[in-house]
């Protein structure tokens, strides 16, 4: 019932189908790749607040530069497609 031709089939097929609908992958991958950008400082920062604390910090803090780092590459990939 899900696979017929409903709305949310054709919303779905047209996500799909990047070829030919770049403007919303750019709109995707650089919303996307803003809000890793976000959490990644978010979680760097509470790592860095673990850290002063004494806590563990150094595999949480690793994790945040990662999410940080991958949406910073979203963000700058995502210009490709603007066009």
């Amino acid at each position: 019932m899900l696979c017929n031709n409903s709305g949310l089939y054709k919303l779905a097929y047209s996500i799909l189908d990047m070829k030919k609908n770049t403007k919303l992958k750019w709109l995707l991958q650089s919303a996307g790749g803003l809000i890793l950008t976000g959490a990644g400082l978010s979680l760097a920062i509470d790592a860095g607040i673990s850290k002063m604390q004494g806590g563990e910090w150094f595999w949480y803090g690793t994790g945040a530069l990662v999410v940080f780092q991958a949406g910073l590459c979203c963000v700058i990939d995502s210009v490709r497609f603007k066009n």
